[in-house]
């Protein structure tokens, strides 16, 4: 009598599973390295910044830098909250600039000044009624996205020119320069020598950084981004997250709008224009997978300063800012090629 007995299915796929632990270890180790691998390329960057100019590393130009990274890198972190959960916000540009200028129609007079407010509300209330424009802004576009199904990149590059539309009526296309005294603080205050707006944004990154590693709404993000069918059946309550990630991609982006007028004073007519082509920048040669479920926000914060420390040696350098926007766009092709064939990504 043969022994017809099976062995178990656990031995039967031994000899596949080593290789399968290898390979995923792999991929976690590079994942890890990939955080780290603009840390050099800073390093580097701070190099050539003194051999270009000894200003460079002079504290004001140093603090200079992280100051105007400061708006940039909320705007950042809002976008890589919404790729790292699989979506897409054009319309974070025209946030920075329309929340202050609601918040500011909403609560300044309506006579005494160039702009005409409708003077409904305390001035105490401008920094809440700008975020609040801000979440709006993002909990709309979710609304778009998850309950109208319209195609996120349409919807919000819709978004992004009404927006628009609306920043230059409200103001009549010109600047806005009797700013809320909230405002001017938190702009221009400094905290133990340090510009307030950083200590802000580094916090905030902080907070974002534990809140995406230790909690499990935030390492839910990952999977709804990897895999949203499975994360679904999994029981993650995928549409409320998505929609709650891009109402706080909103709230920062009209933080950023308020540190920004803050520090200059006043809000201009193409407050924000373009700047989503430097936000797209930062954070994908800071390793955010435009497929969602990659990245962390580490490394979009070394994306920021990579690109902040770029242009600030250029123009150390003597290299006219209008070539900002050609280095931006090449800065985002290498990235994607490197990201193509480092992490077996494709792109499309």
């Amino acid at each position: 009598m043969t022994d017809t007995a099976q062995p178990p299915a656990r031995e039967l796929t031994d000899g596949r599973e080593p290789e399968h632990r290898e390979s995923a270890r792999a991929r976690i180790d590079f994942a890890r390295w990939r955080d780290l691998s603009l840390v050099p390329v800073i390093l580097v960057l701070g190099l050539i910044g003194f051999i270009v100019s000894p200003a460079f590393l002079t504290t004001d130009n140093l603090l200079g830098v992280v100051q105007q990274s400061t708006e940039l890198g909320l705007l950042v972190l809002g976008l890589a909250l919404v790729l790292i959960c699989g979506r897409m916000d054009l319309s974070l540009e025209s946030t920075l600039g329309v929340a202050p200028v609601v918040a500011m129609w909403l609560v300044l007079p309506s006579d005494g000044s160039r702009f005409h407010g409708l003077g409904l509300l305390p001035t105490w209330l401008a920094i809440p009624l700008c975020l609040a424009v801000g979440a709006l802004i993002g909990a709309t576009n979710g609304f778009l996205m998850l309950k109208l199904r319209v195609n996120g990149f349409i919807a919000t590059l819709g978004m992004l020119t009404m927006l628009r539309g609306l920043h230059v009526g409200l103001s009549e296309g010109q600047s806005i320069v009797n700013v809320p005294d909230s405002f001017r603080y938190l702009g221009r205050a400094d905290w133990l020598g340090v510009p307030a707006a950083v200590w802000l944004c580094l916090l905030l990154y902080a907070a974002a950084g534990l809140f995406l590693a230790y909690m499990r709404h935030g390492r839910a993000l990952y999977a709804i981004g990897g895999n949203p069918e499975a994360a679904r059946a999994a029981g993650i309550r995928t549409d409320r997250l998505t929609w709650a990630v891009l109402a706080l991609a909103g709230t920062l982006a009209a933080f950023a709008g308020i540190l920004y007028t803050g520090h200059y004073g006043s809000v201009s007519a193409g407050q924000g224009d373009g700047w989503i082509f430097q936000v797209f920048a930062a954070a994908v040669i800071g390793g955010i997978g435009l497929r969602g479920g990659r990245g962390t926000v580490f490394g979009a914060l070394t994306g920021v300063l990579t690109l902040q420390l770029v242009v600030n040696v250029m123009t150390l350098g003597g290299v006219p800012p209008l070539w900002n926007q050609f280095l931006n766009g090449a800065i985002i092709i290498v990235a994607l090629v490197i990201s193509r064939f480092a992490g077996g990504e494709r792109q499309e």
